[in-house]
């Protein structure tokens, strides 16, 4: 059955395996969260469950959310994320699903929002090198240079779709795929993945069994 929660980043701390090696961790309070729908091939054309998290004030939330919640036996809940699942996989509503259930899982995709870092410039955004910062070039050395050469194939002057410029940036869905899973804290609900993972302290995150291994990593894989 794959393993689906959702959490809250901490933060990162390290912690010293067998060897004796720093291991930089990222710690993620995970669930406990509860099945607030299953859906299934024949009421909904796929198969899929819904999880919620975290209680929430039914004056904060709404009375449809309120009503789908309490359908489940639930109490208002502050967060619903769906899941895709195979046919073999069985769910029922209302199943408490806790950070134990990954204690078999070595690897695990998390999916997160990154921070908004509002309207930034060609060289924080592209990472562009800039002009150059000799003398008598003019005051505009992070400007990202002539675009005219950009223009559209149809002649009108407009730059092509695509075009690397300054704009928005952050603040987008991001996944980090098959990170390893160092260890897991029952009595907490604590969940400590290799690496960073996308997003700020408190943050939302989503935790589901690894789709996809790298060959190196599959074969760690067969071998424990």
């Amino acid at each position: 059955m794959a393993q689906a929660i959702l959490g809250r980043k901490i933060g990162m701390t390290r912690l010293f395996d067998e060897q004796g090696h720093s291991v930089p961790v990222t710690v993620v309070q995970a669930g406990p969260c509860f099945v607030s729908q299953v859906k299934t091939v024949e009421s909904d054309g796929y198969s899929a469950v819904q999880i919620a998290y975290e209680d929430i004030k039914p004056r904060r939330s709404t009375l449809p959310l309120i009503a789908h919640d309490a359908k489940a036996g639930l109490v208002p809940m502050r967060f619903h994320r769906e899941f895709r699942t195979g046919s073999e996989d069985q769910f029922e509503v209302g199943q408490e699903l806790t950070v134990q259930n990954f204690a078999e899982v070595k690897f695990v995709d998390v999916v997160g929002t990154s921070k908004g870092k509002g309207m930034q410039g060609v060289m924080k955004r592209h990472h562009f090198s800039g002009m150059e910062a000799s003398h008598g070039v003019e005051r505009k050395h992070r400007s990202p240079g002539s675009i005219c050469s950009r223009s559209s194939n149809r002649g009108t002057g407009k730059p092509k779709k695509g075009i690397r410029m300054a704009g928005h940036m952050g603040a987008d869905r991001v996944t980090v795929r098959s990170l390893p899973v160092i260890g897991i804290d029952k009595e907490r609900n604590l969940l400590m993945v290799k690496g960073p993972v996308p997003g700020s302290k408190q943050g939302l995150l989503m935790i589901r069994e690894a789709v996809r291994l790298n060959k190196s990593k599959a074969e760690m894989l067969k071998a424990s």
